[in-house]
């Protein structure tokens, strides 16, 4: 097939679960037996001889903690072998540089999860325009909506079908999420312009050639900042907003060491279904602008940018106190809110689909060189939305966005980028060295 120029791609699709409240109930309690297994695999780890730690002694181990645990036989028994795969692989992760170590998981931080590794279980079926059904490990059909055709009865075969599925809890709800394969072409070069993009907080998204790409509907406070809650109405707004409210008096009123109430955990539901509302739809706004822009650029280039420095803390310490902490904190929430790091992989793995390329440039003095001549003048950078070149030569004006974009792509053309990305989600680190417990 890869001489035909075809390929296999996978991807995945979320959609969601229509439950009772009893299976709702059920696979809460699968995704907290899954949890459970994974903080024993860790102490297990932690416990055994280097020697000792293989994938058979790890299996026995998980087979047995779920004989003798009655709330770990809950989770099905493959659910528990996918466990006990992802561990492994957490540490093959950390060993090759391309994340941290596996550590234990909280109740309250981990996401509540079910893996369900073979797509044959599923036995997914199709009964309305707008609704499916498929067979989850003990707790039978369920119903979940159809936004997008999956390759299931007479469309599947080896090469199109769903390898898998995981189940995601969020503030709205049980989601399942399909492993999806398909058998797609190879896509033709594409010969679409070179554009640079700048990721900002004024402006979401700026480009070198000034069609830039903006929420929309995103107001702005006195700071300039960002609003919050920009994706909710006015409505959901005011919900929100009185939520809180309600939420911070009954914490008030509650004793030091006293359990939290119904009531508040029912006030912290809702509020965490308006949070989940509002990243759903500054997902797909996402998913909407950087499709366009892989259809419509053949060259992508964008900033290395370390975005963990960038959401550093400006409080200092005792001895020294930083100055500015409220604004670079609200400046902070706004730089995570605009989840700068998810639209880059977008547009990695989108660029690759459509025959394009993206490549990465250092993000040093973008923001602070003027575009027009090239000099970098102090004071040139009068605000966050406002660029004026001091230069007494060049006087250039403009959004300091579009600015930073422009300049972007005439490092890409003057041969300063870094490796290309497109294709890759996640670049490399340097590979380190094992450590000596695992060799």
């Amino acid at each position: 097939m890869g001489e035909l120029g075809w390929e296999k791609r996978q991807f995945g699709h979320r959609a969601r679960l229509a439950l009772s409240p009893a299976g709702s109930l059920l696979i809460d309690e699968q995704a907290h037996a899954a949890r459970a297994v994974w903080n024993c695999l860790h102490a297990w780890w932690q416990m055994m001889p280097k020697e000792k730690r293989t994938l058979a002694n790890a299996d026995a181990a998980i087979r047995q903690a779920r004989r003798e645990v009655d709330f770990l036989a809950v989770l099905p028994a493959q659910a528990a072998q996918a466990v006990l795969k992802t561990y492994f692989q957490a540490w093959k992760n950390f060993w090759d540089g391309r994340a941290s170590a596996p550590n234990f998981k909280g109740r309250l931080r981990s996401v509540m999860s079910v893996d369900i590794p073979q797509g044959r279980d599923l036995q997914i079926k199709r009964v309305h325009r707008r609704w499916g059904m498929a067979n989850l490990p003990k707790v039978g059909r369920v119903r979940f909506s159809w936004t997008k055709d999956l390759p299931v009865g007479k469309l599947a075969n080896m090469e199109n079908r769903i390898t898998g599925a995981r189940l995601v809890k969020d503030g709205l709800g049980w989601h399942i999420a399909f492993r999806v394969q398909m058998l797609e072409s190879k896509p033709e070069p594409h010969t679409g312009p070179e554009i640079g993009i700048d990721a900002g907080v004024n402006l979401p998204l700026a480009l070198s050639d000034g069609n830039h790409r903006d929420h929309g509907r995103a107001p702005r406070l006195p700071d300039g900042s960002a609003d919050r809650d920009k994706w909710l109405n006015t409505m959901e707004k005011s919900k929100l907003w009185r939520l809180e409210r309600r939420a911070a008096q009954r914490k008030t009123h509650r004793k030091p060491g006293e359990r939290t109430s119904r009531r508040l955990h029912h006030t912290y539901d809702q509020i965490r279904g308006l949070r989940a509302k509002a990243t759903r739809r500054h997902q797909d706004w996402q998913h909407k602008t950087t499709t366009r822009l892989a259809q419509t650029y053949g060259v992508m280039v964008v900033e290395a940018l370390t975005i963990t420095n960038m959401v550093k803390s400006a409080r200092g310490t005792i001895a020294e106190p930083g100055t500015g902490v409220a604004q670079k904190a609200g400046l902070n929430r706004s730089i995570s809110q605009e989840a700068w790091g998810r639209t880059v992989t977008m547009l990695t793995y989108k660029a690759g689909r459509h025959g394009g390329t993206l490549h990465k440039v250092p993000a040093a003095n973008t923001s602070r060189r003027c575009s027009a001549c090239g000099f970098i003048t102090p004071g040139s950078r009068q605000d966050q939305a406002t660029f004026v070149c001091k230069n007494p030569n060049c006087g250039w004006s403009g959004n300091a966005d579009h600015n930073a974009a422009r300049n972007i792509l005439h490092l890409y053309r003057t041969g300063h980028a870094l490796i290309p990305a497109a294709g890759r989600a996640v670049v490399r680190r340097a590979k380190r060295v094992k450590p000596a417990t695992a060799r």
